[in-house]
């Protein structure tokens, strides 16, 4: 199966996405929160260095999940942001 290449767009996704789990995570450490997510420390550490910017979405809802982060809050600091429509007068 051939991969496509990711948009630039992707690509800074998966940046914000990083920082963000990064920042989650704080002071604790790489290993503790993978190990809490059930993903191993190498797959973290490819997320929040931007070397995976695609991740599985069950990967991302269980690291949230430990960082106590909301999906809505995730998707509002990293998702594509919406057209916003018109005001009506």
């Amino acid at each position: 199966m051939v991969r496509t290449p990711l948009t630039p767009e992707e690509r800074e996704r998966g940046e914000r996405l990083g920082r963000l789990l990064r920042e989650a995570r704080g002071g604790r450490s790489m290993a503790e929160i993978a190990a809490r997510a059930g993903v191993s420390a190498e797959t973290l550490r490819k997320i929040e260095t931007g070397r995976a910017p695609t991740p599985a979405f069950f990967t991302v809802a269980a690291l949230a999940g430990v960082l106590g982060l909301s999906m809505d809050e995730l998707i509002g600091r990293i998702g594509p942001t919406a057209p916003t429509a018109p005001v009506a007068a």
